[in-house]
């Protein structure tokens, strides 16, 4: 029965993440509201997966500065469609966060041709079933996109699903308009 919850819930995110309209804080569902509470002030779970360059990648070794996980894939229309907002704030707000972008159900060329196609001028890692299965359960990832911004401490601070404006506010918030 609690699984059967999970899986409705989780549905029901997953919808509201790929819809085309846009919402706002004020707006957020009670669901979205719970699922913020629940993880923002806790330490991001630790992870590492393969980047492009044939390495690997681990969140903790990134500590010390903001990081925005943005998880992904190419298949998600709102995560391509979002594509050029993420360039515009990580341009503007150059030096003060980085973005590691965590695609999932994609196979390596098609990753790798998007993060060229796309120039997306970031970190970047790759999920294969398994480490998407325990990242999308540690991170409780309930739709495309998803992102996730971890203080320099490590430290869960805001979470965003969908391709909300309400992402970009914070991001003002955090890093103050110039």
């Amino acid at each position: 029965m609690k699984n059967l919850i999970y899986l409705c819930l989780g549905l029901s995110l997953l919808f509201v993440a790929c819809t085309p309209k846009e919402r706002t804080h004020q707006n957020t569902s009670e669901i979205d509201s719970l699922y913020t509470e629940a993880t923002e002030g806790q330490e991001a779970p630790d992870f590492t997966l393969p980047a492009p360059d044939g390495k690997s990648i681990t969140l903790s070794d990134l500590r010390g500065q903001y990081i925005v996980l943005d998880f992904w894939g190419t298949w998600c229309k709102w995560c391509v469609k979002g594509i050029p907002d993420m360039k515009a704030y990580y341009e503007k707000y150059s030096g003060k966060f980085e973005i590691l972008s965590i695609d999932f159900h994609d196979d390596e060329d098609t990753w790798l041709k998007a993060i060229d196609s796309y120039d997306m001028d970031w970190l970047h890692a790759i999920t294969d079933e398994e480490s998407g299965q325990q990242l999308a359960e540690l991170y409780a990832i309930q739709g495309f996109p998803t992102k996730v911004i971890v203080d320099p401490e490590g430290l869960i601070v805001n979470t965003t699903i969908g391709e909300d404006p309400a992402f970009y506010e914070y991001l003002d918030e955090l890093f103050g308009e110039e």
